[in-house]
């Protein structure tokens, strides 16, 4: 036949090229898995969402379940998918092989309903997974991202956040929580272990509670405000980190107790009160010094009832007026908080108290009570001894002025202010030896004493006793005597020299009374 050779070779080259084209075929996984697939069902056609696998590996998706997941979210293998379902579909399972077990496996939604669930089915050595529901449809785009955003905020949250089935297993946590259980139980924890003690929201409606876990890696306790909202078919937990709020909490309390304890050692009583202007503390020398019962105290009373039953108790002076009572107290709080409080209590039973107010931050006040009856008493018998001192010395015909170290008159008696016409008392300024000696030099004839006078005031060593005559410009003849006293002090007496007639204090005042001539310089 002729042509015949021309078909030959046709239908050899036809033959070819189906044998090509069904080698292509056969050597594509991803056609061959689609088309064993499809002769069970239709799967990646229309509006299901439908994800096909082999393995671990994503080999097909329907249109739909691009739509379906966020323009962001990229699934290429099964953990990909299963973390991006575990929120929604608690139970997805982890391993594609459980599924070739079992022929078949429904994983039903978060909420337990059966009209949204997932079907994972294994067809011809391939994994089908398919969204089965009549009424859930691919989300629009602009949803899709919408969720996608609100999953990487979540993620993004600095705290930790996770949801709780009604059996208490966590079934969805944020990237924040899942660092924490990487942290305290290491890096190949499961994300979504239990960390967190259960908290039941119907006993503390709307409010945080403090709990704290145990972080064995650091031997210590990390503490979190927990806050629980309650959902249909579990609850949304919060957690925020308060670990610096309870290091603070607990320097505060180490720091009042120190300061309790040193407080405690004091002999001053302390009080202090707030803003409000109630006791929030005191010592125990605020108990002795006031004889307030220690249960008042601690019932933290106002700064009027304080003082009021301090003058119920005569432990302060007693107010001339009482209707003016609370203005003076009004008078001594505005006092103390400026500063400016400081008095002395002369109390009736003959104790002395110092009282002061000073201002502490955010508008407290603080009282300080100090018994100062020893010093006050030690003072007086003091100045006691003095005017005795003083009326003693005043009763000699000699006259003695006393000069301290440095120089200065420290004390004179009245015969030595009538010899000499001064009354060193009422110069405010100090009379210095050299004043002194000039006064004596002006009513003197001219002797080199006065210098050597100054001379043993100022010196330090070699300070023995000694004498000398010397003569008024009237002619009286005085026996001036220098002694050395206690601490470096020095003592100068005038007394009448040896023979002449003692008339006594007030015939030698009047014998001696001169006019100071011209002064004259002073003989060394």
């Amino acid at each position: 036949m002729p042509g015949a050779p021309w078909l030959e070779w046709v239908m050899m080259l036809i033959a070819c090229a189906g044998s090509a084209g069904l080698a292509v075929w056969l050597l594509s996984p991803r056609l061959a898995l689609s088309a064993s697939v499809h002769r069970g069902r239709p799967t990646l056609g229309g509006t299901d969402v439908v994800f096909l696998f082999d393995g671990d590996t994503l080999v097909d998706i329907s249109d739909a379940a691009r739509g379906y997941l966020p323009a962001e979210e990229q699934v290429t293998d099964w953990s990909s998918l299963s973390s991006a379902l575990i929120s929604q579909f608690p139970t997805f399972p982890k391993n594609p092989d459980d599924i070739r077990e079992k022929g078949h496996v429904s994983v039903p939604s978060d909420s337990g309903s059966q009209a949204c669930s997932l079907l994972c089915e294994w067809v011809d050595g391939a994994v089908r997974v398919q969204l089965c529901t009549d009424k859930v449809k691919a989300i629009p785009q602009e949803l899709s991202g919408q969720l996608g955003f609100l999953r990487e905020t979540l993620d993004a949250a600095p705290y930790p956040i996770w949801r709780v089935s009604e059996t208490g297993a966590v079934t969805w946590s944020n990237s924040a929580y899942a660092r924490l259980v990487r942290r305290l139980h290491g890096p190949k924890a499961d994300p979504l272990s239990p960390i967190f003690p259960e908290i039941v929201p119907e006993k503390r409606p709307g409010r945080k509670s403090r709990v704290s876990i145990a972080a064995e890696a650091h031997d210590k306790r990390l503490w979190y405000d927990v806050s629980v909202v309650r959902q249909k078919g579990g609850s949304l937990c919060f957690a925020v980190d308060i670990n610096a709020v309870i290091d603070a909490e607990v320097a505060q309390r180490n720091f009042v107790q120190t300061l309790a304890k040193t407080f405690a050692q004091l002999s001053i009583g302390l009080a202090i009160f707030d803003r409000n202007r109630q006791l929030a503390l005191f010592n125990p020398a605020l108990i002795d010094l006031t004889a307030l019962p220690a249960d008042f105290l601690s019932g933290r009373p106002n700064l009027l009832t304080f003082f009021d039953r301090m003058r119920d108790g005569r432990m302060m002076p007693e107010p001339k007026n009482y209707g003016s009572w609370r203005d003076q107290m009004a008078e001594l709080v505005a006092a103390a908080a400026d500063g400016r409080y400081q008095e002395t209590w002369s109390l009736p039973s003959g104790s002395v108290y110092s009282v002061s107010g000073r201002p502490h931050p955010d508008g407290a006040v603080a009282f300080l009570f100090e018994d100062i009856t020893a010093e006050i008493t030690l003072t007086r018998r003091f100045r006691s001894e003095l005017e005795l001192n003083q009326a003693v010395m005043d009763q000699l015909d000699d006259a003695i002025a006393v000069f301290s170290p440095d120089g200065t008159l420290a004390f004179s008696n009245r015969a030595y202010n009538t010899l000499w016409n001064t009354d060193p008392d009422r110069s405010f300024a100090q009379i210095t030896v050299l004043d002194t000696t000039r006064t004596w030099q002006n009513h003197c004839l001219a002797t080199p004493a006065w210098g050597e006078i100054r001379d043993f005031v100022a010196a330090r060593e070699n300070r023995a006793e000694w004498w000398v005559d010397v003569q008024t410009r009237t002619g009286a003849s005085l026996t001036c005597s220098v002694h050395p006293v206690q601490s470096g002090a020095t003592m100068v007496r005038f007394s009448q020299s040896a023979g002449a007639p003692n008339t006594g204090t007030s015939a030698e005042a009047d014998r001696l009374t001169m006019i100071a001539p011209e002064t004259e310089p002073v003989a060394r």
